[in-house]
């Protein structure tokens, strides 16, 4: 594999900084050609902020009637089928503790009763907290959250191709976040860096969000142990003591159909008894993990997340937990999952209703596509997954950006497009401006009729921000595009993660802070063998 790192840059990346030099911006109001209109572009401020707050109102697409229709046939499943635990049995006296009936490893549940535990203790907002306090995040309410992929073997790059994906890659994934302005979170496992065994990556993981990143991140869930290895770490990097802070969210997957696992229980259980927070999520294939019909994914989806949210809160009342759900949709002639389809869709409009009616951050969505290559299925796909995300009202969005192949693969020109996206999602948010400004009268006032509007006063104070500046879209002549290469979008955004990763330069960390993160790593991979599987 070749060095990102080392790529030259081959111009200066509007996106990499906060704001443009004065020298930029006087030449962008020359007319200066190619060049003027290059330095225009170069100019123009990017605004970043810690997390989207949404002044739209959620999109709902079915009736209160329904939801209780959902919502009662969940508790009928929970209460005659209940729920298997597998593989822990250290789980079943706290749910026994906590009101279910546990006959062997099924726990059943009266009506009501987890509705009741996480409604009752269960916050409906919560900071995470990042290393830097200006990337702090608030989970919930109306703020939307965007993280990018996760869980990838792969990766694909033009230059490369598809290939295993190394602690290289996951490291640069994690620079790449942390330089887009649209990306509020590190995320997790970004990709799997499989040169490490998987007995000692997670160290490798965490430890690179601490030293690439100062935003928010998200901890190792693959056993019990690394969690709590996670929560030492993140001990470490917040300077020795969590003061019962909130610094991790970390993803919690059901076995679907009905199913909870050891492996997942016993990390959801460190995390809670440490106040960090879960997402708690079912991930469904629809047809195969679950039903056909999208009511039927909603209600199984719903006892499931309603389980394992009643499991953090008796492990310890109040810990902040958010309900995911992921549910695709699946071809019926090779069992294969689609993404951008309708049903999930309706899924996800369904299941963030259910979350708002139940009092907690819900968490879906994403830029998904079962695409190979970052083309036009991709954009169509993801596209068709990222606007039902921001018009449901998720609060925490997994794999915002780089999503390819079912989420078999990472790409790094599909994480540079998504952002892209991430970007106009984040102007969309905010709704319609009816300010003083955002009316224009005055503008109407001394602009007579017939005339453009140009060069007047309201027209230059507003043209830097009136209008979301695409980093990857090209607007040019077709002669002008010819001229300079006749890229494609893809071609594009290849240019621009080698530029961005060129250009990155690493927050600050405390030395003594990170002398103690790597004696930490050091030991426990010394202390763990070395396991592939």
């Amino acid at each position: 594999m070749s060095d990102a790192t080392s790529v030259e840059p081959a111009a200066a990346d509007a996106t990499s900084t906060a704001a443009g030099t004065s020298e930029g911006s006087s030449a962008g109001r020359r007319s200066g050609g190619r060049a003027g209109r290059a330095a225009l572009r170069a100019s123009h401020v990017v605004e970043r902020v810690p997390y989207l707050t949404r002044t739209l109102k959620p999109f709902e697409i079915a009736s209160e009637e329904t939801l209780a229709l959902i919502e009662h046939t969940a508790d009928t499943v929970l209460e005659e089928v209940g729920i298997e635990i597998r593989d822990y049995p250290e789980a079943l006296p706290i749910f026994k503790a906590g009101g279910a009936e546990v006959h062997g490893t099924r726990v059943r549940f009266p009506r009501g009763m987890c509705r009741e535990i996480v409604s009752t203790h269960a916050p409906a907002t919560y900071v995470q907290h990042a290393r830097n306090p200006l990337h702090d995040v608030v989970i919930g309410g109306n703020n939307t959250v965007f993280a990018p992929n996760y869980g990838s073997p792969f990766v694909h790059d033009l230059d490369n191709g598809r290939r295993y994906a190394t602690l290289a890659d996951f490291q640069n994934f994690v620079k790449l976040a942390y330089m887009s302005p649209w990306l509020h979170h590190s995320g997790g496992t970004v990709c799997e860096p499989v040169d490490v065994p998987v007995s000692k990556r997670h160290l490798d993981m965490v430890y690179s969000h601490l030293k690439y990143s100062d935003k928010p991140f998200m901890g190792s869930v693959t056993a019990g142990s690394r969690a709590a290895d996670s929560v030492e770490l993140a001990r470490i990097g917040f300077g020795g003591d969590l003061n019962d802070r909130t610094v991790m969210t970390s993803l919690i997957n059901a076995s679907s159909p009905l199913v909870w696992d050891g492996t997942m229980l016993a990390a959801a259980q460190c995390y809670a008894e440490n106040n960090q927070a879960c997402i708690i999520t079912p991930f469904i294939l629809a047809g195969a993990m679950a039903p056909a019909t999208s009511a039927g994914v909603a209600v199984q989806t719903l006892a499931e997340a309603l389980a394992g949210m009643t499991f953090t809160q008796l492990v310890r009342p109040g810990a902040p937990v958010v309900f995911g759900s992921f549910a695709s949709s699946m071809s019926m002639q090779t069992g294969a999952p689609t993404f951008g389809t309708p049903e999930p869709a309706m899924v996800l409009y369904t299941m963030a209703a259910l979350a708002r009616r139940l009092g907690v951050p819900f968490r879906s969505g994403g830029s998904l596509t079962a695409s190979k290559l970052p083309d036009a299925q991709a954009a169509y796909e993801s596209a068709n997954t990222l606007q039902p995300t921001v018009l449901g009202g998720v609060n925490f969005v997994l794999h915002a950006a780089g999503w390819l192949e079912g989420g078999l693969a990472i790409g790094y020109e599909k994480f540079v497009l998504d952002c892209d996206q991430l970007g106009m999602m984040s102007t969309f948010v905010r709704g319609l401006d009816a300010s003083e400004n955002g009316l224009a009268l005055d503008a109407l006032r001394t602009n007579p009729p017939g005339n453009h509007f140009l060069g007047t006063a309201h027209t230059l104070a507003n043209f830097e921000t009136a209008f979301y500046r695409s980093d990857t879209a090209d607007n040019n002549s077709f002669e002008q595009w010819s001229e300079e290469g006749g890229l494609d979008a893809s071609q594009r955004a290849n240019a621009i993660w080698k530029r961005r990763l060129a250009e990155y330069e690493a927050p600050a960390l405390d030395e003594a802070i990170d002398e103690e993160l790597q004696a930490f790593v050091q030991r426990r991979k010394a202390e763990l063998p070395d396991e592939f599987a």
